[in-house]
């Protein structure tokens, strides 16, 4: 039996516990701090810990590429592999820091991942930490996260948390006090998908409330979110707790309540069960006044320690009490490390320069900011790897004395020089020196979690983490195009957490390979994809659109031409897109069947071939069409992917269940339904867009299905 089927099990422990406390320390059991209450064995417990790629901020863990990174293997499994990963160190080290009595924040079991917001537009600096632009994409690996942390044992391995609830992605600068706009449609079509599928399928025990309003009430005490859809549609039994200090923002920011008092009511009213911050201390004092009762406080300690009751905290069987801290920072989980910033990096182009031959390419010419920095691994909410290989040292490392390596920095991430008493473009001169010395330029720019991430949280050197343009900074785009014209090859490499304007160095480099934060074995994994040790197989998990001008304004929060599955131009590289060193040939689609009623869905069957000389993996992705929709659709969408290996010359036939979701279509007031009319099912290795087409030289296959009335 598990931990689910145990549910009422553990709320009636939770309710034993919590009708033994006073009001009062029932009450200091609803604060992220938690309190201890000696005189019933209950320790002090901090609900406040993060594990987007890797435990963090914790000390010593392994540590994974950034989400985004994740994201862009289209791999469920491995997702499960580090979400499982995860669980056990975070269980280890928790086991060794409650033996010494550490019960400090960043060292619990709760853990505040995985962020399934939609990454809607790529100037939101947070989107790094995210599954990227798709709501199947989101939802399928973020199942994946929360299943694999959780695990299937009689008490829960770790606890995940869905956030941010959930119209969410910036502007960071302003989030303090704005209020997010969106219809029925996009809500239900676009932003609650991932959730529902989190909360109704995956059973992640916690839900995190975002810090802006949306259609006029703060996501932490927001009826239609909150009490219609979580608790009400949805059932949903876990806790809920707000993002950091976001109560805070009801009066300061949002001034619908005008004190703390008032904002504590209204959080514990629409269902806030644990306060991040500083408001929930002065629950009793709203007691006190009459705002709150003594129901609402004791019920809200109830779900968290129904929480700690699954985690096994009061139970002396509990299994991963004895998971020995040595699995922490492990031989294979770094192995399964590396092996993922392998499968992350995304291939955007390839005049045939990669893969490099040490045959041929006897100086190597490394340059960029990013080509020797710990920070372009990392992203943000990272841990502590015992080891960082940048990309300049895995190159190094990679090719020994069989080559020469040249290194510059090159220039400045963002600033116009390198040392306050230089002239501007310090190292301009050295860099074109290396490139001239060298058979080729691995050129590593882009961006780092000091100028992209949470407002802050970060230098905040632009726009509070986000970006103001997709452009990179100025010195940046200074070092590109002088190395490229010494006619050197170049091969450009991209350190960053989103979308770039990259239409000057698609026309005038080599090759590009974009490697998201790659982890702390970053620079390993992209020696081996430049030499050929490795094939590159990611696809990218967002639009690269050609410019800033493509997009909407940012604190719009329409769907309207925004992200692959409404955007009506032209990206420079699509959602979905990404090369290889191999070809491959797709053949025999098959439905089985071509005519369906509503409620059903269909199988569909494909194969795959790897008709080049190499040994890859390839993402089949699954897209369907809406051809004779009465309301707005998306263009595509994506509905099934799978990640596989296939040797040289090797053909496999793959199977996907087309669920029949897939075939609803959502109105204008949000309701889903059956519309009957033709559909469109693609399979390939990319979406059915013509750009995708033009730069593959592939059309995707095509097969119709009809949903009668």
């Amino acid at each position: 039996m598990n931990y689910q089927d145990r549910q009422q099990e553990f709320e009636k422990q939770a309710q034993a516990l919590v009708s033994k406390m006073t009001l009062e320390e029932a009450a200091s059991q609803i604060f992220f701090d938690s309190a201890p209450i000696e005189r019933l064995d209950i320790p002090a417990y901090n609900w406040w810990n993060e594990a987007l790629h890797g435990v963090a901020r914790a000390g010593t863990a392994t540590m994974f590429p950034q989400a985004i990174g994740l994201a862009a293997m289209f791999d469920e499994e491995e997702i499960a592999n580090m979400a499982g990963i995860i669980a056990e160190e975070g269980r280890a080290k928790y086991n060794e820091q409650s033996k010494s009595g550490d019960r400090d924040i960043y060292k619990g079991l709760t853990f505040w991942a995985p962020n399934i917001n939609i990454f809607r537009d790529p100037r939101w600096g947070r989107g790094q930490e995210t599954y990227g632009e798709d709501p199947y994409l989101t939802a399928q690996l973020g199942a994946a996260y929360v299943k694999a942390l959780q695990g299937d044992g009689p008490y829960m391995k770790a606890a995940a948390c869905a956030k941010h609830f959930a119209v969410h992605s910036g502007p960071e600068a302003v989030r303090h006090s704005f209020d997010a706009k969106v219809s029925e449609q996009d809500l239900w079509d676009t932003y609650l998908p991932a959730f529902e599928k989190l909360v109704c399928e995956a059973g992640v025990e916690a839900v995190m409330g975002a810090y802006n309003r949306t259609n006029g009430e703060p996501c932490c005490a927001q009826t239609e979110l909150m009490q219609d859809t979580l608790y009400g549609k949805w059932h949903f039994k876990g806790h809920f707790v707000s993002d950091a200090w976001a109560l805070r923002d009801f009066y300061n920011g949002h001034q619908v309540t005008k004190d703390v008092w008032e904002t504590a009511a209204l959080a514990l009213h629409k269902g806030c069960d644990l306060n991040c911050g500083d408001t929930y201390p002065h629950i009793m004092e709203a007691y006190e006044k009459g705002l709150v009762t003594e129901e609402e406080i004791r019920t809200a300690a109830v779900h968290v320690m129904t929480t700690r009751c699954k985690l096994g905290m009061f139970a002396k069987d509990c299994p991963y009490d004895e998971i020995p801290y040595e699995v922490n920072d492990s031989k294979v989980h770094n192995e399964a490390s590396l092996r993922m910033s392998r499968k992350s990096a995304v291939l955007l182009k390839n005049d045939g320069v990669l893969p490099l031959s040490l045959d041929t390419v006897k100086t190597v010419g490394v340059i960029g900011p990013n080509a020797d920095s710990i920070e372009a691994l990392r992203g943000n909410y990272y841990g502590t790897a015992s080891c960082f290989e940048t990309n300049l040292r895995g190159i190094r490392d990679f090719v020994g004395d069989k080559a020469r390596v040249l290194y510059s920095e090159g220039c400045h991430l963002f600033e116009d020089r390198t040392s306050n008493l230089a002239r501007q473009d310090d190292r301009m001169s050295e860099a074109l020196t290396v490139a001239r010395h060298s058979d080729v330029v691995v050129l590593c720019l882009g961006l780092d979690a000091t100028i992209e991430g949470e407002e802050g949280d970060t230098g905040n050197a632009f726009a509070s983490g986000d970006k103001k343009t997709l452009q990179l900074p100025e010195s940046q785009e200074k070092l590109l195009r002088a190395v490229c014209e010494t006619g050197t090859p170049v091969v450009l490499v991209l350190n960053c957490g989103s979308a770039l304007d990259l239409r000057w160095a698609d026309k005038h480099c080599a090759a590009i390979l974009q490697v998201w934060y790659s982890g702390s074995h970053g620079g390993q994994a992209l020696a081996e994809l430049l030499f050929g040790a490795s094939v590159p197989c990611g696809k990218l998990p967002v639009t690269f659109y050609a410019s800033d001008d493509q997009l909407p304004a940012f604190e719009d929060y329409s769907m309207e031409n925004r992200t692959y599955r409404y955007f009506h131009g032209t990206p420079l590289y699509p959602f979905g897109y990404g090369l290889s060193y191999t070809t491959f040939r797709y053949s025999d689609l098959q439905l089985s069947a071509d005519r369906i009623k509503p409620g059903e869905g269909v199988q569909v069957q494909v194969t795959v071939t790897n008709v080049g000389s190499r040994a890859a993996d390839e993402v089949t992705e699954l897209y369907i069409k809406d051809q004779e929709a009465s309301v707005r659709v998306p263009n595509c969408s994506l509905c099934g992917f799978v990640h596989t290996h296939l040797e040289a010359s090797e053909s496999r036939t793959l199977h996907f269940a087309v669920c029949p979701e897939a075939f609803r279509l959502v109105k204008e007031d949000g309701s889903r339904v059956y519309e009957p009319g033709a559909f469109t099912v693609y399979a390939g290795g990319s979406q059915p867009d013509p750009r995708s087409e033009e730069l593959t030289g592939t059309a995707v296959l095509a097969a119709q299905v009809l949903l009668e009335g």
